[in-house]
């Protein structure tokens, strides 16, 4: 089925939306809308699973825990999160919609 990546994105929501594109045999694809949404104080993702993210538009910074760095990501920035790594969303770019396509694999 055909469908496009940029259509239907809300503005500025609330809350970050995670949209399952597909799932299928281990592996998920998701659509993230963020703006100026931060991961939750003192939280830290422990994922199962290998990620990786690109920003299709907007900006972002990742954190990791160990050992204690940031990454910026700007439109186009793609990043290698493997599984049971610590990371939190420190920002997202406020005033437009940052979008992500996650794999998790």
């Amino acid at each position: 089925m055909k469908a496009s990546f940029f259509q239907n994105i809300p503005v500025r929501p609330e809350k970050e939306i995670f949209e399952t594109l597909v799932e299928e045999k281990g592996v998920s694809i998701e659509r993230i809308v963020s703006c100026a949404h931060a991961s939750p104080e003192g939280f830290w993702y422990d994922q199962k699973r290998n990620e990786f993210v690109l920003v299709m538009q907007g900006r972002a910074s990742i954190r990791f825990k160990d050992p204690d760095t940031t990454v910026i990501l700007e439109t186009g920035d793609y990043l290698h999160i493997p599984a049971h790594t610590l990371h939190r969303v420190e920002w997202t770019e406020a005033g437009v919609e940052t979008l992500w396509l996650a794999v998790h694999y």
